[in-house]
């Protein structure tokens, strides 16, 4: 019998080779989308090069950001905040964007409706 339960994802080993990836790009990112469970959770690993950012955007309904490696930035109309690897953070329900104050990966979870 096979199993359709998909594999666990190594979260350390996804941060390690995005991180990899994004030093190679022109523009300093990498990312993966990894698992989509519609019609609502969207989690994604995202890599950025020291001082690369994600413009500002719009929020989803729910969204958390949790640091991997390195140090980020979450900026927000409401106050900046500057977390480290570890730490998990709520993002604000308004437009947001994102900063590497190192080479960082994060992995960003999102309730889309």
């Amino acid at each position: 019998m096979t199993s359709t339960t998909p594999a666990p994802y190594d979260l350390a080993a996804l941060a390690d080779d995005h991180l990899t990836a994004a030093r190679k790009a022109e523009h300093g990112r990498s990312a993966e989308l990894l698992i989509k469970e519609d019609p609502l959770l969207r989690q994604s690993v995202i890599a950025l090069t020291e001082g690369s950012n994600l413009e500002e955007h719009n929020a989803p309904p729910a969204a958390s950001l949790q640091v991997l490696r390195g140090r980020v930035r979450l900026t927000a109309v409401s106050g900046d905040v500057t977390l480290a690897q570890g730490q998990l953070h709520a993002i604000p329900q308004e437009k947001h964007g994102l900063v590497a104050l190192t080479d960082a990966a994060v992995l960003l979870t999102a309730v889309t409706a």
